[in-house]
């Protein structure tokens, strides 16, 4: 019997109390609530991980090739820059918001578990690793900033309330969230230019083109252009703060249109329909 699936719902189970904690916590703000908040996400990326590698050991290959290994390993991939982030900026409050968004994306993978299927001839590739890690890390990344672009104009609009009311007690300084949120961008851009790049490589080496304006390249492109143009703003004309956290906003409702509205409505190469 696989142990894929029992791990899964372990790892769903985890993430489940994970989340309960993390909004206990944002309320009572309590040292030993936040103690086992962080010890039980941590324990659900462990899982994560494993259920990651069992899914690898059952398919036979590196899985991102379907709507259910995508959800999956991108989820993963969203956790693990959270306990990165949290453990460089220490800011547990940010959980309160980012787990459940993820636990959505990881009962949507479980939701649209299927059978592996052989991998057509074009995707026998090592260009499927690098290309798959660095495009969901740009967009992990950028589901970070999403969150944390949220909880600026959260924090914004108390101030600007002069309430100071439940959200200002709990989250941190308006600087110090653009100054995060800038950090994440220049982390997720990069990843999302190799990204685009190892994928033009590879259709070349499998179709003999590096582009072909496949409804997936297209809103890469799109996509990869919003953020281009944060950054740009952001050095040249100086668009802070709340001009840049709705330029995230923005940018990350393309990431999403991108991985699941492209895959799952346009017919192309990545559509999920076809693999």
């Amino acid at each position: 019997m696989s142990a894929y699936k029992p791990l899964l719902i372990l790892t769903l189970i985890l993430y489940t109390f994970s989340t309960l904690h993390y909004l206990v916590f944002i309320v009572y703000q309590n040292e030993r609530v936040e103690k086992l908040t962080k010890a039980t996400f941590r324990a659900a990326v462990v899982f994560h991980l494993l259920s990651i590698v069992a899914r690898w050991l059952q398919a036979g290959y590196f899985p991102v090739t379907s709507l259910h290994e995508s959800l999956l390993f991108y989820s993963f991939l969203v956790a693990l820059g959270y306990i990165l982030l949290e453990s460089r900026f220490k800011l547990p409050v940010v959980g309160a918001f980012l787990s459940p968004l993820n636990l959505i994306f990881l009962f949507a993978a479980i939701t649209s578990i299927q059978q592996p299927k052989p991998l057509p001839p074009a995707l026998q590739s090592p260009w499927l690793h690098i290309h798959g890690i660095t495009s969901f890390a740009g967009e992990a990344a950028f589901t970070l900033s999403f969150i944390i672009s949220i909880i600026y104009l959260l924090q914004e609009r108390e101030i600007k309330r002069k309430k100071m009311g439940f959200f200002f007690k709990r989250l941190p300084p308006l600087n110090k969230l653009d100054e995060i949120n800038y950090k994440i961008l220049t982390i997720g851009f990069p990843f999302l230019t190799i990204g685009i790049i190892t994928g033009a490589v590879w259709a070349n080496t499998a179709w003999g083109s590096y582009w072909s304006w496949d409804p997936k390249e297209t809103w890469s492109l799109i996509t990869w252009l919003v953020y281009a143009g944060i950054l740009h703003s952001r050095l040249t004309a100086g668009w802070r703060g709340r001009r840049a956290a709705i330029l995230c906003i923005v940018g990350y409702l393309c990431v999403l249109f991108t991985f699941l509205g492209v895959n799952l409505l346009l017919p192309g190469l990545h559509s999920y329909s076809s693999m």
